[in-house]
């Protein structure tokens, strides 16, 4: 018996479509797991990437907010607020968040700039200005604008990320 020549040149086709199809299948899935994996590393890394580039950002140690929140807490303040419908004082406690430890101790070393600077900022407002959501947040930005100005000539900015309020009194 011998084989038909026409019957192997059918079989061979089969079997190298086959393998094709296997390659074009793996080829495929390669590359989606390419695209996916980068993709899913840009939106993890790309983005602090980008501000870390930036140069625009002069933020001193924004590599190191990978790490646990460090707080610093600041002794309350007691402060006349601008005139209104006669004498009027806050009272205020609050605790700063700051990018790393180092941050602590720079602030903490510095500590009667910080209470000047935040005296001056406290005494010049009103009580309308504050009794407000809106008030609150408002100061709570302008304290980390006046903590963040650099205690020298010239030096490093301070990188506090937040103000959190833990006394807040109006009378």
């Amino acid at each position: 018996m011998k084989a038909d020549p026409k019957a192997d040149a059918a079989l061979a086709p089969a079997g190298a479509s086959k393998k094709k199809l296997i390659i074009i299948i793996l080829a495929s899935v390669l590359v989606a797991g390419g695209v996916g994996g980068g993709a899913a590393w840009y939106f993890l890394h790309g983005k602090g990437d980008a501000e870390e580039a930036s140069p625009s950002k002069k933020k001193k140690h924004s590599a190191a907010k990978a790490g646990p929140p460090v707080f610093v807490p600041i002794d309350s303040f007691t402060v006349n607020l601008q005139p209104e419908n006669g004498e009027q004082y806050l009272q205020i406690a609050f605790t700063l968040q700051v990018a790393n430890a180092e941050e602590m101790e720079t602030i903490k070393l510095n500590m009667p700039k910080v209470r000047s600077r935040l005296l001056l900022l406290l005494s010049g407002k009103k009580a309308s200005e504050l009794n407000t959501v809106e008030g609150k947040q408002q100061l709570a930005a302008e304290i980390i604008n006046q903590v963040n100005q650099p205690f020298e000539d010239k030096g490093p900015e301070q990188d506090v990320t937040d103000v959190l309020f833990t006394a807040f009194i109006i009378q």
